[in-house]
Formats: C-alpha cells, sequence, structure tokens
C-alpha cells in the first residue's frame, strides 16, 4: 500500500543550527482542507451535505492541490 502524501509539515520548525525539528503538527494536507473547508462552509448549499461530506470533499480537494503542487 502506498502512504498517501500528506505535504509534510505545514509550519515547520527549524532549531538554531537550522535542522528541522520534528514537531509533529499539523500537515500541509490538513492546512489545505482546512481551507477548503472555509470555502465550502460560504457556499449557499451548504446546509445541503453533511458534516461528514464536507469533510470528505476538503480532503479531496487538499489531495487534488498536493497532486497539482507536485506537478509544477
Amino acid at each position: 500500500m502506498t502512504a498517501k502524501n500528506d505535504g509534510g509539515p505545514a509550519f515547520p520548525v527549524y532549531d538554531d543550527h537550522g535542522q528541522y525539528v520534528n514537531g509533529g503538527g499539523m500537515t500541509l494536507r490538513d492546512y489545505f482542507a482546512g481551507r477548503a473547508m472555509q470555502s465550502y462552509l460560504l457556499d449557499k448549499d451548504r446546509d445541503s451535505f453533511t458534516f461528514e461530506q464536507w469533510a470528505q470533499a476538503s480532503y479531496e480537494m487538499a489531495d487534488a492541490m498536493l497532486k497539482a503542487r507536485e506537478a509544477k
């Protein structure tokens, strides 16, 4: 099974020597999905879908954004 591309950390942290410090936190995929969710909830038809459907659509949008990012 192939691991899903999460885009890495959304807000990477580096120490004083310029080395990446893995602090967990939000991935770029999570960040993109959150931003997509915001735009979906501004839609006039937002009440026609369940929260689960919006969440699924948000992550699908995030995956598409990551794929487009790889293609550039």
